[in-house]
């Protein structure tokens, strides 16, 4: 799907692309429809700059099991 946003809103909004771009993965990822790595790759940021983008909005990280199983299996992959 794409969503195109007229210049015209972007101006509005005092908003560039990227802005909104950012915006709508911080919105995502808060509300627990992306994980981290979806949220920063769909902001086209790397998840380190994903997460200082979070503190400074004081949005907490979120943790769950899922999370939980991937990390486990990366680590198993390394050990």
């Amino acid at each position: 799907m794409t969503l195109e946003i007229p210049d015209q809103i972007l101006h509005v909004a005092g908003r560039s692309e990227n802005d909104l771009r950012l915006l709508l993965a911080l919105f995502l990822f808060q509300e627990e429809i992306f994980t981290l790595g979806q949220a920063s790759k769909f902001a086209g940021l790397h998840i380190i700059q994903f997460q200082r983008e979070l503190a400074k909005r004081k949005i907490p990280l979120h943790y769950g099991n899922e999370e939980y199983r991937q990390d486990m299996e990366t680590i198993a992959k390394i050990a």
